[in-house]
Parts: C-alpha cells; sequence; structure tokens
C-alpha cells in the first residue's frame, strides 16, 4: 500500500519493509531503526502500548489515547509517537457519529483508540465491552465511556478484538452478540481484515447493515502515516487499491 503510494508520487528511493518483532526485543529493534535508515515505523498489535512508552515525545492525542501506531525517527534518533488510528477510525466512518450510541468491543489499543475518537467527535453514549471486564473499566476511568457486560443497542459497532484474525474462526463464540443480534446494529466497523471478509462483518452485511472493514481503516490510518512522513498528501485511491489488492492476492 504504501509502496504503490510512492511510486504514484514518484518518491523514488521509498521503502516500506514488514518487520516481525516479539514484544521482548520491541524497544531494542525500534530504537536500531534511525540508524538503520528508517525515517518512521507502523506499530500494530501487541506494540501500541509499548510504542508510546519508548518515544521520546508524543502527541497530544497519542498521549491522551495511551498508546501510539505512528512512530517518526527525528535528529539524533528522537522518536516521536502519533496515533494516526484514532482519526483513521472517524476518517473511514460512511457518516458524522456525533450524537450517536457506539457499543465498542475490546479494551486494547485499538479500542483506546477508537473510545477516544468517538467521544472527540461527540458520539453521545461510548460503551466499552471486553471479556476482562477489570481492563474495560481501566480505559473508561481514563477515557470516558461506560462499561457494559452485554451486546447493548447501538448505532455503531465497533469490533476492535482480535476475533476472526485467524481463518476459519468464530467469533461468536467469544463475542457478546450471535449472527442474529448483529442486526441491532445499523452500522459495523470491524478492524479486522484479511484476504476474505470476517464472519462478522458477512453477518452484518446479510443483515442489512453497512459495514466498513479493516481494510477501509487500514488505508485511512495508513494515509495519515503517509502524509506524516513524506510531507504529500496521500494518494487515497492508489493505496485502497494496492490494499485490497493485496488482500485479494
Amino acid at each position: 500500500m504504501h509502496e504503490a503510494g510512492y511510486a504514484a508520487l514518484g518518491l523514488t528511493g521509498w521503502r516500506y519493509q514488514l518487520l516481525p518483532v516479539p514484544p521482548e526485543l520491541f524497544s531494542e529493534t525500534v530504537r536500531a531503526l534511525p540508524a538503520a535508515g528508517f525515517l518512521g515505523a507502523n506499530v500494530t498489535i501487541p506494540h501500541k502500548e509499548a510504542a508510546l512508552a519508548l518515544a521520546d515525545e508524543a502527541t497530544p492525542r497519542a498521549r491522551a489515547i495511551g498508546a501510539a501506531n505512528t512512530l517518526t525517527f527525528g535528529p539524533c534518533g528522537r522518536i516521536e509517537a502519533e496515533n494516526t488510528d484514532a482519526p483513521g477510525l472517524i476518517d473511514a466512518l460512511p457518516r458524522d457519529p456525533a450524537g450517536t450510541r457506539v457499543l465498542v468491543l475490546g479494551a486494547g489499543g485499538s479500542a483506546r483508540a477508537a473510545v477516544w475518537a468517538l467521544r472527540d467527535v461527540g458520539a453521545a453514549d461510548v460503551m466499552v465491552w471486553n471479556r476482562t471486564r477489570a481492563r474495560a473499566e481501566a480505559l473508561c476511568a481514563e477515557l470516558g465511556g461506560r462499561v457494559v457486560d452485554t451486546a447493548e443497542p447501538a448505532d455503531l459497532l465497533v469490533n476492535t478484538t482480535s476475533v476472526g484474525l485467524q481463518s476459519g474462526q468464530d467469533p461468536f463464540k467469544e463475542l457478546p452478540l450471535d449472527a442474529d443480534a448483529v442486526r441491532g446494529y445499523p452500522c459495523l466497523v470491524d478492524l479486522v481484515y484479511g484476504a476474505r471478509p470476517t464472519a462478522l462483518a458477512c453477518a452484518a452485511r446479510a443483515a442489512g447493515a453497512e459495514v466498513v472493514d479493516g481494510l477501509e481503516v487500514l488505508v485511512r490510518q495508513g494515509a495519515r502515516s503517509f502524509e506524516r512522513w513524506t510531507g504529500h498528501a496521500a494518494p487515497l485511491d492508489v493505496l485502497r487499491a494496492a490494499a485490497r489488492g493485496d488482500a485479494a492476492a
């Protein structure tokens, strides 16, 4: 996706590289990247909170959320943390969520970004469900929202858990709703993405809901990282085509 954007804008010499890193080597690896020629890095599960912790400086948004997905390397290897998950989620929504009821599934780094972003743009009621209630309580105590033990009705359902990440996984065994209950949500955002739609996304579409899949959110947050690093407006159509082409390959 990023390399397609570089090519479209004629940014020769730019590369985007996958670096699988175990948690115990995360800090050491990231601190070595500037000297290796990297200008920045995107960070995903399970490193988002660790990314903020190791940064030398962070944007107010990343600090407020308590997690970062975008690192930018400055002079002398200084590391700045940003969170593009939050605005990327809002960018991907089909309509303004101000005044709506939202149910967020999960309480990890992506959930923190979602809750902060939705409250920041004026969602009227942001509910948080997590398998471990204590973690949801901690999130809401910091960022607002309210903890729920069941899947209450809402205008928007946001799945930030990793349920559905593995092919063939049945999400309804680990979430507080079944396929029929999905009918109660007019719009679903499923942050999980892959070569095929998740079972949750398929159930929502079958129920007539609008579905924003994880690839669209990936494109939107990636576009903000792209612009931060390159200083150029991201060619959204190019990024989207590349992301969806890779997923279909």
